[in-house]
């Protein structure tokens, strides 16, 4: 951890709303898009004639290929960041991300353009994963990395917020969308609005750049390394030659998190209006409300974590998520409002446990001349091979055994991964680490 001098009060609390505030556009553009593969895509940008399972399968395929390139983003920024401040980078990344979202909701169908249509998906979908990719560990260390030691993990939180956040904001805005326009009317051209109103996030982007500092932490640990002649050329490569097998285990740590979530909030969508026949916006309405509560608990688990410590609420986190999975199925399949409510929000509060502590334990386990390269590639490695193809797994489980508990014995692996590699991390710190 950090000993270096931090701002407190006020000034810890902007930079901390700041933060939070370009991480949920951030991830609300991030989530429009997986709303969309859901429910729009495989409508509009593929062939009229594919079977609707093989549309889904292609839609889920775009959505997974921001999940390939969140890992190079984390590298790219992250690299970027520990040499040249998180400010700069988290800037870079809000402007990317506004712009390439933006584009999203500009592009014709396949009707019109053919498999250009597509494929310019998939690109602007990879612009998307490099942005997310160097988004995170910016605003994360931002907070952090202002905060007092023993309140890290409850300004930490208020980055991870960004991420229900993002859900309610992109689900309302569909909800609403949908709600106003006709069905023809909203799959015609509404479905685009979500995504142009994304350029709000060009305007948060140039106020990070202008209007915040660099943490106190990162300039005096910049300032000792200079005088030493220690500060790296390449903090990447340090990270993969001295740190890498912490970052191996963030990312084993990372999977169920964001397994669970995005089997919650993407996955669980397309099952319940395709496979039951629950009406989309009580779906919608589902995750908007497990999302709402997920805000306060996340806060709540970060500061839990800075009195009892990170690793034992992540692992009671992975223990519980990976079991309500063999519920939350059967609930979804009763078409109770109430019971599918429950179902997704009871999901979402016990990733919480996980999410909540996570930037705080991701940024205890690399020095600050390196943190950003290595918190970043750790969160994007598990972003990769947890939620990028969480989704098509799902999918491609049902259609094999014809049964939802396939699934959940699917998200139950997952959490097992996460919590070996948090019982790990817990005995790496014991022999002379700082893990909370």
């Amino acid at each position: 951890m950090s000993t270096y001098p931090t701002p407190a009060g006020r000034s810890v609390a902007k930079v901390a709303l700041t933060a939070s505030a370009g991480a949920a556009i951030e991830w609300y553009d991030f989530f429009i898009y997986g709303t969309a593969a859901a429910l729009v895509f495989p409508r509009l940008f593929f062939p009229d004639d594919l079977p609707p399972f093989v549309a889904q399968i292609a839609a889920f395929s775009t959505f997974a290929v921001g999940f390939i390139a969140r890992p190079f983003g984390g590298m790219l920024f992250g690299h970027f960041g520990d040499l040249f401040g998180r400010k700069r980078a988290l800037s870079v990344a809000l402007l990317i991300m506004g712009v390439a979202t933006t584009c999203v909701g500009l592009l014709p169908s396949y009707a019109t353009a053919g498999a250009l249509a597509p494929l310019a998906l998939v690109v602007l979908r990879f612009v998307q994963g490099l942005a997310v990719g160097g988004q995170w560990g910016g605003a994360a260390l931002l907070a952090i990395e202002s905060a007092p030691i023993d309140r890290q993990g409850f300004y930490g939180s208020f980055v991870q917020i960004g991420v229900p956040l993002g859900v309610v904001l992109a689900n309302f805005v569909f909800l609403v969308v949908g709600l106003v326009l006709p069905h023809e009317a909203f799959i015609g051209w509404g479905w685009r609005i979500p995504f142009l109103l994304s350029v709000a996030l060009v305007g948060v982007g140039f106020y990070v750049h202008l209007r915040l500092k660099e943490p106190r932490a990162f300039e005096a640990a910049m300032a000792d390394a200079g005088a030493a002649s220690g500060r790296p050329r390449w903090p990447l490569f340090e990270v993969l030659k001295n740190h890498w097998g912490n970052v191996l285990l963030a990312g084993g740590a990372f999977i169920a998190n964001n397994t669970c979530f995005y089997v919650a909030i993407t996955y669980a969508v397309a099952y319940g209006s395709t496979i039951v026949g629950v009406p989309e916006a009580v779906m919608l309405g589902a995750v908007l409300v497990g999302s709402m509560v997920m805000i306060p608990v996340l806060i709540a688990c970060g500061a839990l974590s800075d009195r009892y410590g990170r690793r034992g609420i992540f692992m009671w986190g992975a223990v519980l998520s990976g079991l309500w999975g063999f519920a939350m199925f059967p609930l979804i399949h009763t078409g109770s409002p109430v019971a599918i409510t429950a179902a997704i929000g009871v999901e979402l509060i016990l990733i919480s446990l996980m999410y909540g502590p996570q930037a705080a334990l991701f940024a205890e386990l690399f020095p600050v001349k390196v943190r950003y390269s290595g918190a970043s590639l750790g969160y994007q490695i598990g972003s990769v091979f947890g939620g990028g193809f969480a989704p098509i797994v799902a999918t491609a489980l049902f259609a094999r055994f014809q049964s939802a508990q396939s699934i959940a014995a699917y998200l139950f692996v997952m959490c097992m991964v996460s919590l070996l590699s948090v019982v790990v991390l817990g005995r790496r710190a014991a022999r002379g680490g700082d893990i909370r």
